[in-house]
């Protein structure tokens, strides 16, 4: 085993150590995305949440849910999925998703 360094980069996402902390951001894509689409300029709007408190894990708390919910009724014309997610911590979202499969497999086994 060697080590590369500092964790800089991690799937996509930069990260920063200080001290005992350590900062997770998408600065770079959302900077790539936003030039991808011709909207750097653009106006920013502040961010609703308070970046200078920490999460803290809430001991009355419950564990982190995910619902998943996947749709096969609606996939009957190109047999395509929807799927979404939403993950909570605590009782706040933190994200969602909703996705349309975009490869439909054709192939089958037999035992």
């Amino acid at each position: 085993m060697s080590s590369m360094g500092e964790l800089t980069l991690f799937l996509g996402l930069q990260v920063k150590q200080k001290d005992n902390e350590i900062f997770i951001s998408q600065d770079k894509y959302v900077a790539k995305i936003l030039r991808k689409f011709g909207l750097t300029d653009g106006k920013s709007a502040s961010t609703p949440i308070d970046t200078e408190k920490p999460l803290l894990k809430d001991p009355d708390g419950e564990d982190v849910d995910v619902h998943i919910y996947s749709d096969y009724a609606g996939a009957s014309l190109d047999r395509k999925s929807t799927t979404g997610g939403c993950q909570f911590v605590g009782c706040r979202l933190i994200s969602w998703q909703c996705k349309k499969q975009t490869v439909v497999a054709t192939s089958s086994t037999k035992a």
